[in-house]
């Protein structure tokens, strides 16, 4: 099966076969949005786990 690029693009995987994810809204249009809004979307976050699989197996993980 071939690997989907775009979302091998969006997603790393963890050495423990989880997948991180970046936040989207972070690329323009900051001055609108809060601080706080900002700081939280720095962080990667974990894919929640009923989607890991289907996102893995689509980038060939």
């Amino acid at each position: 099966m071939k690997t989907r690029k775009a979302v091998k693009a969006r997603f790393k995987a963890t050495g423990t076969g989880k997948l991180m994810f970046s936040h989207p809204g972070r690329r323009h249009i900051l001055t609108k949005k809060s601080s706080k809004r900002k700081r939280h979307m720095r962080k990667k976050a974990l894919v929640p786990a009923g989607q890991t699989k289907m996102y893995a197996r689509l980038m060939g993980v």
